[in-house]
């Protein structure tokens, strides 16, 4: 995809234009003689990247959160899961394309693997909802879970979404019920649930599949109950603003971290995820291994009694 850049990331954007200027125009006219100039302005754009991502505010992260060239749930399943099989619909309804999930290996190891999929276009945009799971969607997740405890193969859960669909058909069809159940089973499942916040998590539609025996988290991602926009509409009725709403929430994976909400902050290449997707989903392969194998051997009852006592620690500072 074509580079994106944030507000805050400007200037960052005004040198990389300059550096593609200089090299058209060596090509063109002298090739090599700017080479020396390029290369130390592409080490001034890396350097100000880092700069500027070493102290996002809690807004400015959720602006990284939401960048449409993160890697995306198709992109993990591709590099990570090898003889993919996607299972489709919940038995009642319909399939749901804004949480895919199905059959696969992980390095070697049989698993269940689902999550949120926004799409990248204005197609595939469509296609998957934005990401906005409607309550088939939950529906399937259930039966994933299920699936995996029958055959006693462990889940990894990626969060991505703004939340659950609000539509009049996705009420109808109970949507706050399949949220409900869908968190209950992950509580409720007697195999490993290892769920990674990779983009934005956000109000039921991301805890539905995130009650994990494990949850990490991306170090620029968000995870939290409601948007910042929802919270200051809600709590301000408009009278602030959503970046203000972002500070006094506790977003970020850093604070998530302190609160217990999160087990583990997987670190992102300078410049966010988005800047290197390949490092990424290396990183987060290596962490959600490094998770499953803390995991192994330990009975339903140790796995239960273990994500039980995990949750109930939650805001818990001493």
């Amino acid at each position: 995809m074509p580079p994106h850049y944030l507000e805050f990331e400007r200037p960052i954007a005004d040198l990389e234009a300059k550096i593609e200027e200089l090299q058209k125009v060596s090509e063109s006219a002298n090739p090599g003689a700017l080479d020396a100039e390029i290369e130390a302005l592409r080490a001034r754009a890396t350097e100000l990247r880092k700069q500027a991502y070493s102290k996002l505010d809690a807004w400015q992260k959720t602006q990284v959160a939401r960048h449409p060239n993160r890697p995306h749930f198709t992109d993990y399943v591709a590099e990570l899961i090898e003889d993919f099989v996607e299972l489709r619909g919940d038995r009642t309804f319909a399939d749901d394309q804004a949480l895919m999930g199905g059959l696969g290996r992980f390095r070697g190891r049989p698993v269940v693997v689902l999550g949120q999929e926004k799409g990248r276009d204005t197609v595939s945009r469509v296609k998957h909802n934005f990401g906005m799971s409607r309550p088939e969607g939950y529906r399937k997740a259930i039966r994933l879970m299920d699936m995996a405890e029958r055959f006693n193969l462990p889940v990894i859960s990626l969060v991505d979404t703004q939340g659950a669909y609000p539509g009049v058909g996705a009420e109808e069809r109970g949507v706050a019920e399949a949220i409900a159940r869908s968190t209950e089973r992950c509580l409720s499942l007697k195999t490993p649930l290892v769920a990674v916040i990779t983009g934005e998590g956000a109000s039921g539609g991301a805890i539905a599949i995130a009650a994990g025996s494990s949850v990490l988290i991306l170090e620029h991602s968000i995870y939290m109950v409601i948007s910042p926009e929802g919270a200051n509409a809600i709590l301000w009725r408009g009278a602030r603003t959503a970046e203000e709403a972002a500070k006094a929430m506790k977003i970020t994976a850093q604070d998530l971290l302190k609160l217990k909400v999160v087990d583990k902050i997987i670190p992102e290449p300078p410049g966010g995820a988005h800047s290197d997707p390949t490092a990424t989903i290396r990183a987060v392969g290596d962490a959600i291994e490094a998770e499953l194998l803390k995991l192994d051997g330990l009975s339903a009852e140790e796995i239960l009694k273990r994500r039980a006592e995990r949750f109930y620690a939650i805001g818990r500072l001493s």
